[in-house]
């Protein structure tokens, strides 16, 4: 996408120190995870950004846990530019790329289940999400305290 200045692209890896950052910045609010940078790096393939005048303005991935269930994670954008409709725009990619390559279902677990309502994701019982919950959730230190919404939008 390219909306007047803003383009949203594939992340590289001269991205990734201001993916990190996006992501402190809603991780010190208790709204993301913290992810360390070396995991970025790992997952660099799966990030979508935003940039304008080439600053990194949002990030968002789309990470597979099987070949039925993929997840929307990392979504940020930065509160300068919030409400632009960034966010959407990378979560419509990665939504659009999980179709190509044949996945089932998006999931989500989010603060603002409004977001992705808007998008055609559904609000489900976590317990249904067993790959994420078994697989990922049970390493996070809010596991046992997690308010975090579930979305699940079947493709």
């Amino acid at each position: 996408m390219n909306n007047g200045s803003i383009t949203i692209r594939p992340a590289t890896i001269g991205d990734v120190p201001a993916i990190h950052h996006l992501i402190e910045v809603y991780a010190e609010e208790g709204k993301l995870l913290h992810r360390p940078m070396n995991e970025l790096y790992r997952h660099l393939r799966e990030f979508f950004i935003a940039e304008r005048d080439s600053k990194v303005i949002a990030c968002g991935a789309l990470e597979i846990y099987t070949e039925h269930l993929g997840e929307i994670r990392s979504l940020a954008v930065d509160p300068q530019s919030s409400g632009e409709g960034v966010g959407r725009e990378i979560t419509l990619l990665a939504i659009d790329e999980a179709r190509k390559i044949g996945l089932h279902r998006l999931m989500a677990l989010t603060y603002v289940p409004g977001f992705f309502h808007k998008l055609g994701f559904k609000t489900v019982d976590k317990s249904t999400l067993p790959e994420k919950i078994w697989g990922v959730c049970i390493k996070c230190s809010r596991f046992n305290d997690c308010d975090e919404t579930a979305a699940v939008m079947d493709l």
